[in-house]
């Protein structure tokens, strides 16, 4: 802008020159209006030299900047890549860590699994030895009453003695004592029934109950077994529980048909006013 309203004025001064110049020739004024017109034009030269030098170093600079910000600009593509990279490669590392540890957790659960079940089989084995421990202790506690105990016959005998003498309290206990020591022997049988027999004497009905089961189970081939069933029935009938004890009479005279034993069972069941056997009990009750 400033160069161009310079050359319109060289311009003007130029006109204005030509129009004061005589025919007559330059005077010392034109010499000298052309001398500054000359001392102007060399200085415009000079400024649009300077200004074309001040114009390539600024588009020498805008080369650099257009080239740095092209830089600048790539680099920053190269890092957001980077990043994107770096961001995917660890979403990639965080799922293999991810991996890593739930296999670690299973691994873990594994070994807790493992470890219980170990620990359940050393309670089991610390239970049997104490069982085995315990077992081994009765039967060495067995094996010292045994040996102190009196020998099995002479302890029954004495027992049954004195339960025939009418000594209930102690042959209650040399019966408690044979079957502590011999619970094994046939005669355990034996020993159990009387017991139940003292006890049903003594109203005793729950417990006689007891050792007449004894007997019918552990023993139901003994020469007692008859007996207990029977005196079975009759306890139950005392207890109030009437419809058991039928049953057990009736079961008498099924198993034990020709036995003593059945013929009181059939005394017993006429009294109650019952049929011997369930159905003919079921045919009586018809109108």
């Amino acid at each position: 802008m400033k160069i161009q309203r310079i050359s319109s004025i060289t311009a003007l001064v130029l006109a204005l020159g030509a129009s004061v110049i005589p025919a007559r020739g330059a005077s010392k004024e034109m010499i000298q209006l052309q001398t500054q017109v000359q001392a102007l034009q060399d200085q415009m030269s000079r400024m649009q030299q300077a200004f074309d030098e001040r114009m390539g170093v600024m588009n020498h600079l805008m080369e650099q900047n257009t080239d740095n910000m092209n830089k600048v600009s790539a680099a920053m593509t190269q890092l957001q890549n980077n990043m994107t990279k770096l961001q995917s490669d660890t979403s990639g590392k965080t799922d293999q860590i991810s991996g890593q540890i739930q296999a670690l957790n299973d691994s873990v659960d594994e070994l807790k699994a493992r470890l219980a079940k170990l620990s359940k089989q050393l309670d089991d084995m610390q239970a049997a030895q104490q069982s085995l421990a315990a077992n081994q202790a009765a039967q060495q506690a067995q094996q010292q009453a045994l040996a102190q105990a009196p020998p099995a016959d002479v302890l029954y005998k004495n027992a049954l003695r004195d339960y025939n003498a009418g000594n209930s309290g102690l042959a209650t206990q040399e019966f408690s004592d044979y079957i502590k020591y011999y619970r094994n022997t046939d005669l355990a049988g034996n020993a159990y029934f009387y017991l139940a027999e003292m006890q049903f004497r003594g109203a005793n009905y729950a417990e006689a109950v007891k050792n007449y089961d004894q007997v019918i189970q552990n023993f139901p081939s003994g020469n007692k077994a008859a007996s207990a069933s029977l005196k079975k029935g009759l306890a139950l009938i005392e207890l109030g529980q009437k419809d058991d004890g039928i049953a057990e009479l009736r079961h008498v005279i099924q198993r034990y048909p020709r036995s003593n034993e059945a013929l009181q069972a059939r005394d017993r069941l006429r009294k109650l006013g019952v049929a011997a056997t369930a159905s003919a009990g079921r045919q009586g009750e018809e109108p």
